[in-house]
């Protein structure tokens, strides 16, 4: 064989080794990629299976009782106006402790009764350009737990401050609402339920297991009581009524659907 054909048959030899060579790289890289894709594919599925967050079904019960209030919280107190702020002053605590005095007579306990308002400040005339007397106002808050008292403890009060008294406002309120907020959970409770399984059979599904409860109160005015001085000067004592009063709780609850 010549020279020159002993060359090419080198180089032919020489690429066809390297044309092999590139095919099993590429190859191997194509192994490569499509286990990569499927392990990719597994660990997906697997993360979007885990992440599903279940049908639920929200529902709000709202539940309501009525009681019969047994304490009255009355803020009551003296107004006095002298010349002098020394002189208004001490007329205001002279009837102001009568006052006190006249609370406990009654029996109403130390700690049902506190100061919540002393003030002293001078009166103009008129035209706001002199001032003409001083005045002062001294109250108390108290706690009459003997709601049968309650008139005739008014009266007295009114007694013994005459013109000056000062009655600011009257409120029933419970001593212990327990009992009532345990009814109204209960009553709550029983009502968002109800809704959920309504809710639940309308839609065509199957309620579940209660996911979340929540509870919430929602707080009712005080009951006020009104009286009229003709109803104060009454010999019988001012009437004094309690009412009824309205306590709501509200449950909030989350259902899984089955």
């Amino acid at each position: 064989m010549r020279t020159w054909q002993r060359q090419v048959a080198r180089v032919a030899a020489l690429v066809g080794s390297i044309t092999l060579a590139s095919a099993v790289l590429v190859s191997g890289a194509a192994a490569s990629a499509q286990t990569h894709r499927q392990s990719s594919g597994q660990s997906s599925g697997q993360s979007s299976g885990s992440t599903d967050n279940p049908r639920t079904i929200d529902v709000v019960g709202t539940g309501q009782v009525r009681g019969t209030p047994d304490v009255l919280d009355l803020t009551v107190g003296v107004s006095t106006r002298a010349k002098s702020a020394g002189e208004a002053l001490s007329h205001n605590s002279d009837l102001s402790n009568k006052l006190i005095g006249v609370l406990r007579d009654a029996g109403v306990d130390e700690k049902d009764i506190q100061t919540s308002n002393l003030s002293i400040a001078p009166v103009y005339d008129d035209n706001g350009e002199n001032v003409i007397a001083y005045g002062v106002n001294n109250t108390v808050d108290v706690k009459i737990r003997d709601l049968e008292k309650a008139g005739k403890i008014v009266d007295a009060a009114a007694g013994v401050a005459g013109d000056e008294i000062i009655v600011n406002s009257l409120a029933f309120s419970f001593d212990d609402n327990s009992e009532l907020v345990a009814q109204a959970r209960t009553e709550a409770v029983k009502r968002a339920k109800a809704q959920a399984e309504q809710l639940a059979k309308a839609a065509g599904v199957e309620l579940g297991d209660i996911l979340t409860i929540s509870e919430g109160t929602t707080p009712e005015p005080p009951v006020v009581a009104a009286t009229s001085p003709e109803a104060a000067a009454a010999d019988a004592g001012t009437p004094i009524e309690p009412g009824s009063q309205s306590l709501s709780v509200q449950v909030n609850m989350t259902f899984k659907i089955a």
